[in-house]
Formats: structure tokens, sequence, C-alpha cells
């Protein structure tokens, strides 16, 4: 069926590069979602107001807002479609995170709503008996197309590396489990005394809230700015240095706008002695290698650095030893050196993990100490500053 479904509404479906067919994707995902959910979400009402199974009718509510978050996905993607504009001049497919958070924040509230009222059910308990052939009908039917709507969002997800449909993904498994509970509660009431109907609509309500909250974590985190995937700087440094003249990179930033949406800036460190246009041209080529063969626009800073000056080139080795020393994470770079009658300055800058428990204080006085003892007459003027790309 899912086969099917993409043969017949993604055209060039096998090209999940494209944002034409990622939108075709998302518009799939989010139509068929709404589509079932409204079908599930009416069913279970009517059963659950006939039985007045607050758990069935708790189930049929949940699919109901399942109904929103699938539109909420679709107008998502819609949005990120749009191309930039002068407002937006980085495009606009951060609203798919939005979409995502809008989902989540959609999922905590009737969380919440159901939480209160299952308690309530439970310290007055109506006496209805909850068993029924057309709950466990309609219960059995829902745990059945939430399983194939898990499984259809999770290859769309997949297949295009989606926030929002992952996480329309997700909550179907979890309403999935949330029914197999209902369920339970149904069949336990056929055949004992124990009414579980007020419990299990707790548990469904537990059931939605994680899934919420794991949604918004994720999603907020991407809105945030979170760290780059490792291996994004790693095709990065590998690339750069497929350019001959590159002698060293630091201060790499990926800044994600959206899916394969990406904006970089890089320091390249670069012989000293290069003439200013070869440098140039340097640059220009691995910008628009980058401009051409990846979806990362980079811009690239060239920094000098000497490499025919004996004393320049040990104090950097001795610097880098005595850093490494401190913590073989730690990196050296932009290193200068004045060199003077009486003493040398050294200047340069450590990069230091964000995890790193030292403060860059007690990193910049152990480094100036260390150069110090080593040699009377070396002046350290290190900056240090945290970062992740070293």
């Amino acid at each position: 069926m899912t086969a099917l479904l993409i043969k017949l509404f993604v055209k060039d479906s096998k090209n999940v590069g494209s944002e034409r067919v990622r939108r075709a994707y998302g518009n799939l995902s989010g139509a068929t979602g709404i589509f079932l959910n409204v079908l599930l979400a009416a069913a279970k009402i009517a059963a659950g107001a006939v039985s007045g199974a607050i758990s069935v009718l708790a189930d049929g509510l949940n699919n109901l807002s399942d109904c929103g978050s699938s539109a909420v996905s679709l107008v998502g993607f819609r949005m990120a479609g749009k191309p930039a504009d002068k407002k937006h001049p980085f495009g606009h497919q951060r609203a798919e995170y939005l979409a995502a958070l809008i989902v989540a924040m959609i999922v905590l509230v009737l969380a919440v709503e159901l939480l209160v009222e299952s308690v309530s059910r439970i310290i007055t308990p109506t006496g209805e008996d909850v068993w029924s052939v057309l709950n466990v009908t309609v219960l059995s039917v829902s745990i059945g197309v939430k399983l194939w709507l898990f499984v259809f969002n999770r290859i769309i997800a997949k297949r295009i590396d989606s926030e929002a449909v992952r996480a329309a993904s997700l909550d179907s498994l979890t309403d999935c489990l949330a029914t197999s509970a209902v369920l339970i509660a149904v069949i336990v009431a056929r055949y004992t005394d124990v009414n579980l109907d007020g419990y299990m609509g707790i548990v469904v309500a537990l059931f939605i809230g994680f899934a919420g909250a794991g949604i918004f974590k994720e999603t907020l985190g991407k809105l945030l700015g979170e760290a780059p995937d490792p291996d994004i700087i790693k095709k990065i440094r590998e690339r750069i240095f497929t350019h001959e003249g590159v002698h060293g990179i630091h201060d790499l930033m990926v800044h994600s706008y959206g899916h394969s949406k990406y904006y970089a800036s890089v320091h390249v460190e670069v012989d000293a002695n290069m003439p200013m246009m070869e440098g140039h041209d340097l640059a220009d080529r691995i910008e628009r290698d980058f401009a051409c063969n990846t979806d990362i626009v980079l811009v690239v800073h060239l920094d000098p650095v000497v490499l025919d000056n004996p004393k320049c080139n040990a104090c950097r080795k001795l610097t880098e030893e005595i850093v490494a020393g401190i913590d073989p994470s730690f990196g050296v770079h932009d290193f200068r050196m004045v060199d003077g009658v009486t003493h040398t300055n050294l200047i340069f800058e450590v990069a230091i993990p964000f995890d790193s428990k030292l403060d860059p204080e007690e990193v910049k006085e152990r480094v100036t100490r260390l150069l110090r003892e080593h040699d009377r007459t070396l002046f350290a003027i290190p900056t240090v500053e945290r970062n992740l790309t070293e």
C-alpha cells in the first residue's frame, strides 16, 4: 500500500534531494494522516459515547488531535517550500521544525486534559459497563491502522529525513500502544468485575505526554541551533583539504536553516608568502566547489601562516605540545610571533571543547606559565575560546 501511494502521488519519488519531491512526500504523509485519523476519531468518539467508556472516548479525542497535527504538518511543508524572499533571505525551511513544535504542544495539552478527566473518572466511577463488541471492533481496527501509519510515516521520514514526519511516525506508534491499553481495559471488564477504564485513560494520557515531550525537546533543539552533525563537519574538513595550498582550518561554523540548507564559514590557513591573487583564487575555488557539489553555502576566510621561519615554527610546535599536554582535545591556531631584542611575544588562540571542565581563564594562565617556565624570554598572549569543530 505504501509503495502504491508513493507511486500515485509522488512524481520522481527517488529524487529526494529535490525540494519539490520532499514537499510531495510531506503532503502525502499529512493528507493520509488527516484522512485516517478523521475516520478513527469519528468511530471511537461514537463508540465511547454509546458505551460511556472514557478511555475509548479519550482515544478518539487523541485521534482527533492527530488530525490537527497532520494538518499543521501539511501547512508546515507548504510554508517550508516557499522560496527565499527579501524578509527571509535564507528561505522558509525552518517552518517544518515549527510545525513539529506545534504538533508537540497540541499533544501535550491533550495529554493533560485526558489525565485530569481520567483521574476524575477513578475518583467518581460511573458504574457503566465499557464492554461492547463495537468497542472491541473499533479498537482492534484502530491498532491495525495505526501500525500501518507508523510504518508508512517511518518510511517517508527516513527517505526525506524530515523531523515533522518523524514526529508523526512516533505519534502513530504511541497511539497504537495507547489503544492497545484501552483494548485491554475493555476485555478485562468483560471477564472480571475490575473496571480499568479510568486507569487506562491515565496510561493513554501518559503515553501521549511522553511522546509530545520527546518531539518538543528534539524540535526545540533544532530551532535553538544545536551543534551540527559530526559527519557534516568531517565531510567539510575533508573536502577543504583536497584543495592544494591548504595547511589547516579552524573556526568552522555551520548553521542549519532546514533540511539540506546549510550556511557555513571557515578560516583556512595558507602560506603567508602566497600572493594575494593566488590566495583569492584558492578561496574562490573552495567556495565554488561547495556551491556546485554540496548543499552548503561556504564562506572562506584566509589566515596567513609563517612556514619558513625556523624560530617561529619551533615556538609554534612548543606551544602546541604544551596545550596538548593540558588536554589532547585542545587546539592552537592563528599563531603569530613578534620577535624582539629582549623577549618574544607569541600571539595565538586556544580552542577548547564546550564540554571541557577547565575554565578558559585557567587554561590561559597555565599556558602562559608553562611557556615562561620553558623559556623566560617567551611572553604568551593567548585567547581562549570554546569551539566544537577543532
